[in-house]
């Protein structure tokens, strides 16, 4: 097996154990490192959660000495600044003595961007770059769309029928999707840090949006995302199931500045967060609100809001990724409530068009996943 081919096999490694840290992570990106020495493996490791030791740090100390004169393979650039709450693992990469470091990708954070591979290299150190460039990059989207676009990466999601119809004329939504279709949702909120719904959702559904694991009454995963409700006037019932703030679950609401206070005190006692800012038309402005949860961490969210909701994130062009869990059902009706509302376009060349489309068997329905093209 010549080196490229040896290349691919490690870091394909390296990626799998990155992909450990799916959901755990957040702010920091996933990654994955292995040690070779010799020709055999020496050191693996993975980011587990944010404050804990890098990839490269747990690799290279499991593989100790013998790392000396060897090869290391990591998902993501090394990184050099002391920023943060772990020291920089550049120095101990030049310390293990390492010969080689592949690198799949460049850290898009600007505090690194580069200057990793750049003392790596002014230290005597080999680095390779680019090594299955595509799925590191595809593993970390939404840290990279955080650090370029300073706002979370959003994901469109949405169960309806096969003639994109979401909920009744009446607003009836229970259940479009099987059962299947919806455990893999619980493991999809499980992994993002936050959700979003409008008020509309929550005054017909009364929803909990958590992440559930074990069936349909099961148990709440380990990990909670901020549930996030778009609630200009402050409609939110206080009885909302959203309001349960207890179990490590987090409750922020948006609103205007013309919402009642004496309402806005009354959530703030239940511990509920409420963020206002100045409406346009009467809304609260979804990039404003988006770019304060990106500075607070959030670099992933979870859009489970009605259809206007979803209108207004596409028109914005806040949406990056487009998930639809699809029923073999045709519902029909003009007055039955669509994927997207509000006014339709009037070209064609206004609509939002998708790439890298994937249409995957969940159950017995479909999931049609893809994301958006920013011009």
């Amino acid at each position: 097996m010549n080196r490229q081919a040896l290349d691919r096999r490690y870091m394909t490694l390296a990626l799998r154990l990155a992909t450990k840290g799916l959901g755990r992570t957040s702010p920091n990106p996933m990654v994955g490192a292995v040690v070779v020495s010799k020709g055999r493996i020496v050191g693996r490791g993975y980011h587990r959660k944010a404050g804990g030791p890098h990839a490269e740090v747990l690799a290279l100390q499991q593989a100790g000495r013998r790392a000396r004169g060897g090869t290391l393979y990591v998902t993501l650039e090394p990184c050099s600044h002391t920023n943060k709450r772990t020291p920089p693992c550049v120095p101990l990469v030049i310390a293990s003595q390492v010969r080689r470091v592949v690198v799949a990708m460049v850290d898009p954070n600007p505090l690194v961007k580069g200057r990793g591979i750049r003392q790596l290299r002014q230290a005597g150190i080999q680095v390779d770059l680019g090594c299955c460039r595509e799925r590191a990059e595809a593993l970390n989207a939404a840290y990279c769309h955080w650090i370029t676009t300073g706002r979370p990466f959003v994901i469109l999601k949405a169960g309806m029928t096969l003639d994109g119809k979401i909920a009744t004329a009446s607003g009836e939504a229970k259940w479009i999707t099987g059962d299947a279709a919806r455990r893999h949702v619980h493991r999809l909120r499980s992994r993002v840090d936050a959700i979003m719904v409008g008020i509309g959702t929550i005054l017909r559904d009364d929803p909990e949006l958590t992440a559930r694991i074990g069936g349909r009454a099961g148990r709440l995963a380990v990990r909670q995302p901020l549930r996030v409700v778009v609630d200009s006037r402050l409609r939110l019932p206080l009885d909302a199931r959203v309001t349960s703030v207890a179990n490590g679950v987090a409750t922020l609401v948006a609103a205007t500045t013309n919402a009642p206070r004496a309402k806005l005190a009354q959530l703030e006692a239940r511990g509920i967060e409420v963020l206002t800012f100045p409406g346009r038309d009467g809304r609260v402005p979804l990039p404003t609100l988006l770019a304060a949860l990106a500075k607070r961490g959030i670099t992933s969210l979870l859009l489970e809001g009605g259809s206007e909701l979803n209108a207004s994130a596409l028109r914005a062009g806040l949406v990056d990724r487009v998930m639809l869990y699809v029923a073999p059902r045709l519902l029909g009706g003009r007055d039955a409530i669509g994927l997207i509302g509000g006014p339709s376009p009037a070209r064609l060349g206004e609509a939002v068009v998708l790439h890298r489309l994937s249409v995957r068997k969940i159950g017995e329905d479909r999931l049609i996943q893809g994301d958006v093209c920013h011009v």
